[in-house]
């Protein structure tokens, strides 16, 4: 795997993990619809939004990172990705 994530802009990481969405939901996404409430979301699926979102960007969400709030929307999950790709820490 290639790390193509490190300059990768805010833009390009919503818009990678709205197509993950869309193609699990059939649904496009706005980037500040808060997933859990509009029923879309379930506990089993945000299980799967982490290990896209680790396995998508190069990154490994742990501890106090694995809190709903950081998947509640796609803004959200891109914002996690961004400060844990330059190597910021936990929440």
């Amino acid at each position: 795997m290639t790390d193509s994530t490190t300059e990768l802009p805010v833009a390009a990481i919503e818009q990678r993990i709205g197509e993950f969405l869309e193609a699990k939901t059939r649904t496009t996404w706005e980037r500040d619809v808060d997933l859990f409430a509009s029923g879309a979301v379930s506990s089993l699926f945000a299980m799967e939004l982490v290990v896209f979102v680790e396995g998508a960007f190069g990154i490994q969400v742990e501890g106090a990172d694995l809190a709903m709030d950081n998947f509640r929307t796609v803004e959200r999950m891109s914002a996690l990705v961004t400060r844990l790709h330059s190597g910021g820490g936990g929440a």
